[in-house]
């Protein structure tokens, strides 16, 4: 499957045992599949790793082999074409060969005394099943009997089969290219930066000698500064790996902008993934952090369990059910919430860093966790990047034979004193209780300057919650780089702006929030909705 080697085999097989030199040019570039193309046939010469002294040095007067044609362009009208598209190899004196010979190695080649007389030159097409894929030159030395009849159907041998090899690695190389590109295209770019928590990833694809599979992660934002932390890995490496890869990576941020709990993310993501096919198996491993509670939700599909990193350098496997992988269907999810303490540090992985042909997954993960604590103890907390190329380095061999994906958090928390939460119970006085309690926050805060702003778009927004819920309603509010608010209810009715006629008495609330927010949304809730808001917050207040 791969170029050089199929090339470098050639020459093994043929340089000394039937030839003495051997060129070889390539069509550039190589055509891929069954297409066919308008454009002229350009043949590179391409390397074979000859040594310093060539072979054909010894057999071309050396101004001849210093000036052999780099590159040729293979007329319609030309010698070379009717031999190229024939598919058969040819002898080099023959009729009407030598002026084709002297395209592939320049027109010294068939100068008086350039090559010796008899037929020591073959010319052998690499003809795959749809194209010329290039074309073969072997020689042999005036000391060495002459091609004959068989050497010649040896000839045709040998470039039948390289052709065959070059198409393979030309589809191969096609397939791994068009691959990586989609992985890569599908993986997200950067990573957020929300409030309370800090992200670092590493991806890296398998060797060369495998193709790219369908590893991938992911970090997405939730309702109030919640983050969702995924990392999966589709199992098979092949394109459509990668593509399956995608859909399921697509999947889980519709089921996260949802906000539903891990275990009901996982249960989806596994019907959705029947639709694709039952030939397709992948895992995944599904956690929310809360940097207000302190706390991690987690539920995994058949991945390798996370690694927590304690600020003290102690590290722990986490225990987490299992469960099986997506795509088996029938099999029950189970989440476990846990403490997430300020200053530790979530390793998430796929099994390309914990398992190879000599490490089973339950060594590798002892390892990962052991190393994550050594390192810690000799180091210090170091930064995510610095930890992420630590394992990578200690853990990752040089020839791997899967994909890796890596993403760490480090859990920083929310500030108690930056958030104000309370529970309303849903009746006409509740928007001027709201009021107030935005009020006092506020103040306490610092944050006067927002104090008429934000009470009305509290009173205007609570009011709306009030209409539909039939519980009682979350109101908080969070200071960070911007004041955030965000009402709760459980009516999954999403709000909608509407245009008040000049008489309405009612339908501006959302008109003024859209005016004198910074940005406002709402999200639909597996109990509900919640409406949220957010403004700058003055330079002197911060």
């Amino acid at each position: 499957m791969d170029l050089d080697e199929t090339l470098r085999e050639l020459r093994q097989a043929a340089v000394p045992a039937f030839a003495d030199a051997i060129v070889i040019h390539l069509h550039d570039p190589l055509p891929v599949g069954d297409e066919k193309s308008a454009a002229s046939v350009v043949l590179q010469l391409h390397s074979v790793e000859r040594a310093p002294e060539s072979r054909t040095a010894l057999l071309l007067p050396r101004p001849l082999y210093a000036n052999v044609t780099e590159r040729v362009e293979v007329a319609a009208g030309g010698r070379l074409a009717p031999l190229l598209l024939a598919g058969r190899p040819a002898f080099g004196d023959a009729a009407g060969v030598a002026p084709a010979v002297a395209e592939l190695l320049g027109r010294a080649a068939t100068s008086p005394g350039a090559l010796p007389p008899g037929r020591r030159l073959v010319v052998a097409p690499l003809r795959g099943r749809h194209h010329v894929m290039g074309t073969v030159v072997l020689l042999r030395r005036p000391d060495r009997p002459v091609f004959t009849c068989d050497d010649l159907l040896v000839a045709s041998q040998l470039a039948t089969h390289t052709a065959i090899g070059v198409q393979k690695a030309v589809m191969y190389g096609h397939e791994a290219s068009v691959a990586d590109t989609l992985q890569h295209t599908m993986l997200p770019t950067s990573l957020p930066e929300p409030t309370g928590i800090r992200l670092a990833s590493r991806y890296l694809p398998a060797s060369k000698t495998a193709q790219v599979g369908g590893d991938w992660y992911d970090a997405i934002p939730l309702p109030g500064n919640r983050v969702a932390l995924i990392v999966g890995d589709v199992m098979g490496h092949s394109m459509t790996s990668a593509a399956i890869m995608g859909q399921l990576r697509t999947i889980v941020q519709t089921l996260a902008g949802l906000d539903l709990p891990p275990h009901e993310v996982l249960h989806h993501l596994d019907e959705q993934a029947q639709r694709l096919g039952s030939d397709h198996i992948a895992t995944c491993l599904y956690a929310v952090y809360d940097p207000i509670a302190h706390r991690l939700l987690m539920a995994s599909a058949g991945h390798p369990p996370g690694v927590l990193l304690y600020p003290d350098g102690h590290a722990e496997v986490l225990r987490v059910p299992p469960g099986a992988p997506i795509g088996v269907g029938g099999v029950a999810f189970e989440s476990v919430e846990m403490p997430a303490v300020t200053g530790a540090t979530l390793v998430l992985y796929t099994d390309g860093l914990v398992e190879s042909r000599a490490t089973d997954v339950g060594t590798g993960v002892e390892r990962l966790r052991a190393h994550l604590q050594e390192t810690t103890h000799l180091h210090g907390t170091l930064p995510l990047d610095g930890l992420c190329d630590r394992v990578l380095q200690a853990l990752v061999p040089g020839a791997r034979d899967d994909d890796i994906a890596m993403l760490t958090a480090r859990f920083a928390g929310f500030p108690p004193d930056s958030v104000g939460y309370w529970f309303l119970d849903p009746h006409p006085l509740t928007a001027g209780q709201a009021r107030r309690l935005t009020r006092r926050a506020l103040v306490r805060w610092g944050l006067d300057a927002l104090l008429d702003s934000t009470e009305l778009m509290v009173s205007e927004v609570v009011t709306n919650a009030v209409r539909f819920a039939g519980r009682p309603i979350a109101l908080r509010l969070l200071r960070t780089d911007v004041l955030r608010c965000e009402v709760t209810d459980d009516s999954p009715q999403m709000p909608r702006m509407r245009q008040a006629a000049p008489g309405d008495e009612g339908g501006r609330g959302l008109f003024l929030v859209d005016r004198l927010a910074l940005r406002w949304g709402a999200t639909r809730l597996s109990t509900g909705k919640v409406v949220w808001f957010e403004q700058r917050i003055p330079r002197e207040g911060r």
